[in-house]
């Protein structure tokens, strides 16, 4: 009896595996955070199928998403990152990771980790929906637009409060999976 998934997560095998192992499972792992963070404002406008195409191209000439390297990209780099196909190649979407990077040491500085700064939003628990189907789910939430409207005054970009709701339910921080959903029973 084959599983009962999220619809979005579809029948492409990376897809699939992604929603059964990554997607909502709480993550405190700064470095992954970054990853995601990342990914997330890399996708704006794009679907995510294309982002987790690319995913290893990202962790390849992002230097597995280290932020003191990405802090320290140059604007060569960054001309060259525009012209490497293995990546999304928008000089906005580049120059963001960049100085998302700066940012996200700056909140490690003053918090002592970036999933400390994070998870405080939330009272270190994730939040638990039940959505009966995809339909229901909301592009952003009050809790997206408070992060969002956090992490810009600390000078991060593309974290608008659609991008922080998806980030939010990546990494964990929400339970968006809907009731029918296998993983839904096995992250509540």
């Amino acid at each position: 009896m084959p599983l009962n998934r999220c619809k979005w997560a579809g029948e492409d095998p990376l897809m699939v595996a992604y929603h059964d192992s990554e997607w909502g499972v709480p993550v405190h792992d700064d470095r992954l955070l970054f990853e995601f963070l990342i990914l997330e404002g890399a996708q704006a406008g794009l679907s995510w199928q294309t982002i987790l195409n690319k995913r290893e191209g990202y962790r390849q000439v992002f230097a597995d998403f280290d932020p003191v390297r990405i802090a320290e990209f140059t604007p060569d780099t960054e001309e060259a990152l525009r012209k490497n196909p293995a990546i999304i190649r928008n000089r906005l979407k580049i120059s963001s990771a960049v100085s998302n990077a700066q940012a996200f040491l700056k909140i490690q500085e003053a918090f002592g980790s970036f999933d400390r700064y994070l998870w405080s939003f939330f009272d270190a628990l994730p939040i638990q929906n039940s959505w009966q189907n995809w339909r229901e789910i909301p592009a952003q939430t009050p809790e997206s637009e408070l992060l969002s409207k956090d992490l810009k005054k600390r000078g991060f970009r593309f974290v608008g409060p659609t991008i922080c709701y998806a980030f939010m339910q990546a990494v964990g921080m929400v339970n968006d999976h809907t009731t029918d959903c296998f993983r839904y029973t096995e992250l509540t």
